[in-house]
């Protein structure tokens, strides 16, 4: 029989309702509900690879019993943070274990501002162990973080002597120093190394407004060309600008350059194609992608035009599958480079000029025609070219990052 509520005396459904009350507040204030209800966008990031016996770690002091210093620029500021670890690359059984980890804002070089220091955590405890091919992230914290800053993120790592997760090309310097000293102003007796290791995004909270875009590239990307240590990569310049204007200041810049990097096969790194999941799609509130990839696999001679363009097809399907806008960028000139090569030339125009006129993308960035010598167009101009004829310079960065069209991530 169906009671009739109706008719139930008012003090029993009050004080039902305030026996009730204690485990609504509950739920409210459960952690997992809140962080469902938050908005975190990705402020820096860096795709993740294998580190080769090439880039590993000076040894000593190696990674073992080792304070790792790091120093990331940030795109959008914020007021709460977490950041993320990689041990994806490792192989079975080698986890990464992060006895104590902290953040602070630099001083410049290995040091920081101490007032800015605060300690991260994972599960509420101070140290974490990383099962070997997994990703971490640490618990949010409060912290002031400014735009366009340079974070420190400051590790110590024990065990961890192979099988390196981390980035090839930081173009900026990490400090290395024996035992524990992630909380220490300095590192005076540090040494230097020009990658980053474990690190791999820091993140935000941000009003929903607030997106960021990914650029899915290769080593121009990466910064290649540009002068280590001052963030001249042309998606620095990008973030600058997105800054500095106020309809776009909401929107963060993801740098997923990876040097040497392929669509298609081999190059350095996963393929682009493997890697969108991971580096794009997967990162906290992105909402664009700028795809700058294709020099490698033309200059490398494996690839055809056809296979770079169904590459590219596949990478929009799979980002308008995840309601992402992207947008195509032309592939620069590579003449006088090891690349200059019969028929590449011819290769990079078909690719490109299926790039402009396909309608494939949500809009094309004609970062070819930015940097390329009217005069002489499978060149870069003399004043955008590092001297390799394939990177640009600081120049040649600026003007990429010049040519992109703001409009494009317009808060709608």
């Amino acid at each position: 029989m169906q009671r009739d509520y109706r008719r139930t005396p008012w003090i029993l459904v009050s004080a039902a309702m305030l026996m009730l009350m204690p485990a609504v507040l509950m739920a409210q204030d459960t952690p997992g509900k809140a962080a469902q209800a938050t908005h975190w966008v990705g402020t820096w990031a860096t795709s993740a690879q294998a580190i080769d016996k090439s880039t590993f770690p000076p040894t000593p002091p190696g990674l073992t019993d080792t304070t790792l210093r790091q120093i990331v620029h940030v795109s959008i500021g914020g007021h709460q943070l977490r950041v993320r670890f990689s041990n994806e690359f490792a192989s079975w059984g080698n986890n990464l274990t992060i006895d104590e980890a902290h953040v602070a804002l630099s001083a410049g070089k290995s040091a920081i501002k101490p007032e800015t220091d605060k300690a991260l955590t994972f599960h509420g405890q101070p140290s974490a162990t990383i099962p070997f091919g997994a990703m971490m992230l640490s618990d949010p914290i409060a912290f002031d973080l400014p735009a366009l800053s340079d974070l420190v993120v400051s590790i110590h790592v024990t065990g961890a002597e192979k099988d390196f997760t981390g980035h090839r090309s930081a173009r900026a310097n990490s400090y290395l120093q024996s035992g524990n000293s992630v909380s220490a102003s300095d590192l005076p007796d540090a040494v230097i190394a020009n990658r980053w290791y474990y690190l791999s995004g820091v993140e935000v909270v941000a009003s929903p407004p607030t997106s960021a875009v990914a650029v899915l590239g290769d080593s121009i990307t990466d910064g290649k060309g540009s002068t280590e240590g001052t963030n001249q990569r042309w998606p620095d310049v990008l973030a600058r600008r997105l800054q500095e204007n106020p309809g776009t200041a909401g929107v963060s810049v993801l740098n997923e350059g990876i040097g040497g990097n392929c669509l298609w096969f081999g190059g350095l790194g996963q393929t682009a194609m493997v890697r969108l999941d991971r580096d794009v799609i997967a990162q906290p509130g992105v909402r664009y992608v700028i795809l700058f990839e294709g020099i490698n696999d033309l200059g490398g001679g494996q690839t055809t035009p056809d296979e770079i363009i169904t590459a590219d097809e596949q990478i929009i399907a799979r980002s308008h599958g995840s309601g992402l806008r992207i947008y195509g960028a032309t592939i620069s000139p590579c003449g006088g480079s090891f690349y200059d090569k019969p028929g590449v030339e011819e290769k990079r125009q078909k690719v490109n000029e299926w790039i402009r006129t396909s309608g494939a993308f949500d809009a094309v960035i004609d970062l070819d025609a930015a940097v390329r010598d009217p005069q002489d167009p499978h060149k870069l101009l003399k004043s955008a070219d590092s001297g390799d004829h394939l990177h640009p310079s600081n120049a040649g960065h600026k003007l990429l990052g010049d040519a992109v069209d703001l409009k494009l991530f317009a808060q709608q």
